[in-house]
């Protein structure tokens, strides 16, 4: 299908979106096919991320879950075949990728993933999934009802600092979402700091997918069975604490689960939700609507092959086959889809 088109006349978009949910009807929806198909893994996908190889794009990676007690981070080509496992992790649960972290002196890429069964993240080097921790990195102070599943990277751009947001199995009503200063000292001894723990919480299902909008500063998680929530990236702010949004409150058929957002140049874009027993996406604006960042109406649904999909990620970084960007969707039957965002 044709890319949605923000610049003609968002102001008509608008009242169209309205009118069609003042009258009960449902938005605009289209259907994609993927693209590419991956390998299968052992248990259990879960959630992808994608590492841009910025030497040689063709040579990216996609970063993916396989979720079991005895679970592993797999690294696909661009043909959707494996490059690497990394085994041995205990139901490995989300997964995200930062660039330039300082370690050794150096600057690397790394990929953080939630150790579930073992209450911690791990951080790998890539793109050769070196697993580069002393395996002591416990959040929530180890309490198994809050066992690690979702985890989103930041890096502040006014000092460069480098933040993980966690989100656990369970939690309170305020203060779900744990947000850590990461770094390392001259000899790579990784260390991580709490540095607040915040965000609303309904109580009717878990939160778990969590996605960061570094550029403009903003953090979002799905609070299952009602919405999506957004806060500033930022702990030090003076309104960090506050929520600035909930949306995606209306017209899911089943849970809110994966966040990615597609980032233009100019601020604008779309924060696309995974409706996940429904097998489709909801696309809202990254930039909310005039006069109103804060404003994310729906604009389209997307309904994929993907089957009841969880985690998701995007980037509109060309890459070869994918000239508009590359849209990773993690399918119930072992796979991940590669689609080719709202394009034919």
């Amino acid at each position: 299908m044709e890319r949605i088109n923000l610049k003609i006349s968002i102001c008509i978009a608008i009242i169209t979106i309205n009118s069609f949910i003042g009258l009960g009807q449902e938005i605009p929806t289209i259907t994609i096919e993927p693209k590419i198909i991956t390998d299968t893994v052992k248990w259990d996908t879960d959630d992808p991320a994608i590492w841009i190889n910025k030497a040689d794009k063709s040579k990216s990676l996609v970063i993916g879950t396989d979720k079991d007690s005895s679970g592993a981070l797999y690294a696909f080509n661009l043909n959707g075949k494996v490059e690497k496992i990394h085994g041995g992790l205990a139901r490995p649960n989300n997964v995200d990728i930062i660039y330039d972290f300082p370690f050794k002196g150096k600057y690397i890429d790394i990929a953080v993933v939630t150790e579930r069964m073992k209450n911690r993240i791990r951080i790998l080097k890539l793109p050769d999934l070196e697993l580069i921790d002393s395996g002591d990195l416990i959040v929530f102070d180890g309490d198994e009802n809050r066992a690690p599943m979702g985890v989103a990277l930041y890096k502040r751009k006014e000092d460069n600092s480098f933040f993980v947001f966690v989100g656990g199995k369970s939690g309170p009503e305020e203060g779900y979402i744990g947000q850590y200063l990461l770094k390392s000292d001259e000899q790579g001894k990784i260390k991580i700091e709490l540095v607040r723990q915040f965000g609303k919480y309904s109580g009717k299902k878990e939160i778990e997918a969590i996605a960061v909008d570094e550029e403009l500063g903003y953090v979002y998680y799905s609070d299952e069975k009602v919405g999506v929530r957004k806060y500033y990236a930022n702990p030090d702010l003076p309104k960090a604490n506050e929520e600035l949004a909930l949306f995606a409150t209306q017209g899911f058929v089943g849970d809110h689960e994966g966040i990615s957002i597609y980032k233009n140049a100019d601020g604008t874009g779309y924060i696309i939700v995974s409706d996940q027993q429904a097998d489709q996406f909801w696309i809202f604006p990254r930039e909310g609507t005039p006069g109103n960042p804060h404003n994310h109406i729906p604009l389209k649904r997307i309904k994929v092959s993907a089957e009841r999909s969880d985690g998701n990620d995007i980037t509109s970084t060309p890459l070869p086959g994918f000239p508009n960007g590359l849209w990773v969707v993690m399918s119930n039957n072992k796979t991940f889809h590669y689609y080719s965002f709202l394009t034919k």
